[in-house]
């Protein structure tokens, strides 16, 4: 009897002490947003009497899109020096199969399955699968990427009319994006994406560099050149499915693109890195904002801004080097005359 009160009382202070180990998770993600994040946006939406800041609605978008706008451009920096800037497109793609297949579960099997935990899975695979394509089937990236972009799109049609277009309203809000997906756990799940991202990025920097701009350099130097393709292809499906939560599967792979093009007169790796997250920063902030006052699509409006950042970007150059120009004519001018004169 003794023994049975011994283990009785073991198993409640067991049972006890899985409440806190539990709840752990849920203090440390309730002290970042709300006491961390959400007091920053509290103390600003006193000093400007922005009201939209005070919102736990708005202030879950906002962490968002600050998230996309660091993972966006810093992983889709090397993809664009690497010629592979519709990898962001054909792995959308594949996270809408994947989101499809989770919310086909749920609705044939009565499971609950998170459609952005089946869509990190399913966009991961097709990542390793157009690695593998490339590396092993002799396939050219453009037709590999265009192979698995038109088969998981296939895949997704194919779930979303088998469940008798069930699952066709819980989709549209993956499709399009939209601020009303950002949970407060998608928060957490996005925030714990960014930093694994920027870690893997900081560790592997100098190899990714290096594959980047010399891959057949870096494979005489002795770099698995192999492996860190594969980890920045997974690294692109972790962002992509991050990024689908506002942009949505159709328009995720602009804030891989649009601001590391918008920073393309910035010299040096580092600084146009730099400059194309502070170009993410604007457009997801400023498209977040707009979306809300004016009750438009969250992820449009983040591209529509991007764009029209990167067009005055491209007219300032522009205009830039044709005002520098007429001064370069006229000393080549002047020396062409001092030569005739003598």
């Amino acid at each position: 009897m003794q023994g049975d009160v011994i283990r009785s009382d073991s198993l409640t202070v067991a049972g006890d002490s899985a409440v806190p180990l539990a709840s752990a998770g849920d203090q440390a993600l309730g002290f970042v947003l709300d006491d961390l994040w959400g007091g920053l946006l509290d103390v600003l939406a006193g000093a400007t009497g922005v009201d939209i800041l005070a919102s736990p609605f708005m202030q879950r978008a906002y962490l968002a899109a600050v998230c996309v706008a660091i993972v966006g451009p810093l992983v889709g920096s090397f993809l664009v020096h690497r010629e592979m800037a519709m990898i962001g497109d054909t792995l959308a793609h594949a996270a809408f199969a994947g989101v499809a297949a989770g919310l086909f579960a749920n609705a044939v099997f009565a499971v609950s399955v998170p459609p952005l935990a089946t869509a990190l899975v399913v966009a991961a695979l097709a990542a390793l699968v157009v690695q593998t394509l490339v590396d092993y089937a002799g396939a050219y990236r453009d037709t590999s990427l265009a192979i698995v972009l038109t088969g998981s799109f296939a895949v997704g049609s194919v779930l979303i009319t088998a469940a008798d277009g069930g699952i066709a309203v819980g989709i549209n809000a993956y499709l399009f994006g939209s601020l009303a997906t950002v949970s407060r756990a998608n928060a957490g799940i996005l925030l714990a994406m960014t930093v694994v991202v920027g870690l893997a990025v900081g560790a592997a920097y100098r190899p990714l560099v290096y594959v980047t701009f010399d891959e057949v350099g870096a494979r005489a130097a002795g770099i698995d050149v192999t492996r860190y393709n594969r980890l920045l292809a997974v690294l692109t499906a972790v962002v992509v499915v991050g990024a689908m939560q506002i942009m949505g599967v159709i328009l995720v792979a602009a804030m891989l693109v649009i601001p590391v093009a918008t920073a393309a007169p910035v010299t040096g790796f580092r600084r146009a890195i730099a400059a194309s997250v502070g170009a993410g920063f604007v457009a997801t902030l400023a498209g977040v904002s707009l979306s809300y006052w004016y009750d438009v699509a969250a992820g449009g409006t983040i591209v529509l801004v991007a764009i029209a950042g990167y067009v005055a970007v491209v007219a300032a150059t522009t205009l830039r080097a044709r005002l520098a120009a007429p001064r370069s004519d006229r000393g080549r001018t002047g020396e062409v005359r001092g030569d005739d004169a003598e």
